[in-house]
């Protein structure tokens, strides 16, 4: 089979695409190095609470290696969340449009393979995670449980976004647990409010396959609330930002953090407004820019961060 007959479907023309060798291409597709979105959602988390850690603690020292160490752990556990989903999931990828052509459905990675691939991500991340203290360990690695239950909740809940927000906003934990070797309530109000995002943005991308998941069972809050989700959106992006809110009032965050989430809040009402649940490539194009959002509000803390510090 040539390469361009083995690309994945929703995401052609990629550095995986162009440059990456060729027995390569079918396990960085598995890990979703070719569509690294996902990577950066469930890395926003884990850079917000290190910066508003880091805040509290008026200390940087620790600042850049959460950073790096984050990003590297972000990329790497992302990609074996998805080997894991589309090892689980490979019967009910087969039919669906948008998935059958992924690498296990579509006859690149055997299922054995794909199972080291996973055990060599997951040993990379634990590499990664055992450079910080032991209750950071413990914390990473108790995440492990909702990661795994994850693909299997579309088959018995409509609300599989919850334990999709619930793996997604685990590093909204992991700064502090690394900065302070515990967690209170402020680490506790940054991840429930991430949960809501993460609730909200996934409810768009799921949009994308409603109509191939009402035929054979797939649930998702996207088919709960179809066309009610625009008010379902601004339910949860308001109690997302609310919450987020609270957790930089108990942290006694400064003027760049409210204005980081001041921006983060005007781009999910620019989201709300301007999503179409008929149109799948605008909700793709919507889902993506929340990055963008998460980058808002990350800059904000970030400057406060410093700003403390060196006060």
């Amino acid at each position: 089979m040539s390469d361009a007959a083995s690309r994945v479907a929703d995401a052609t023309d990629n550095w995986v695409d162009r440059v990456a060798p060729l027995w390569s291409r079918p396990y960085l597709r598995l890990a979703r190095f070719d569509r690294p979105i996902g990577s950066w959602l469930l890395l926003m988390p884990c850079w917000w609470s290190a910066a508003l850690a880091t805040g509290i603690a008026r200390d940087t020292e620790q600042l850049p290696l959460m950073l790096g160490l984050f990003f590297i752990g972000a990329f790497v556990m992302r990609g074996a969340g998805c080997t894991w989903n589309d090892i689980t999931d490979r019967d009910l990828d087969a039919r669906v449009e948008r998935t059958r052509s992924r690498p296990i459905p579509a006859g690149q990675v055997s299922v054995r393979r794909a199972a080291l691939f996973l055990v060599l991500q997951a040993l990379i991340g634990f590499m990664i995670l055992i450079q910080f203290n032991g209750f950071a360990v413990l914390t990473g690695i108790a995440s492990l449980l909702i990661v795994a239950a994850y693909p299997f909740m579309k088959r018995i809940t409509y609300w599989p976004q919850i334990v999709l927000g619930l793996a997604f906003s685990w590093g909204a934990l992991m700064g502090f647990a690394v900065q302070f070797g515990q967690l209170d309530a402020t680490a506790l109000l940054l991840y429930a409010g991430s949960i809501s995002w993460v609730i909200g943005y996934d409810t768009i991308y799921a949009h994308q396959d409603t109509e191939d998941d009402a035929l054979i069972g797939i649930k998702s809050t996207a088919l709960l609330f179809g066309a009610r989700t625009r008010p379902a959106l601004m339910a949860f992006y308001g109690v997302a930002v609310l919450l987020i809110g609270a957790a930089l009032a108990r942290a006694g965050a400064h003027e760049p953090a409210w204005l980081g989430l001041a921006a983060f809040a005007t781009h999910l009402v620019w989201q709300i407004t301007r999503v179409d649940i008929r149109d799948p490539i605008l909700c793709l194009r919507v889902f993506k820019s929340n990055r963008d959002a998460g980058g808002l509000l990350l800059a904000g803390l970030l400057v406060d961060a410093v700003m403390r510090a060196a006060a």
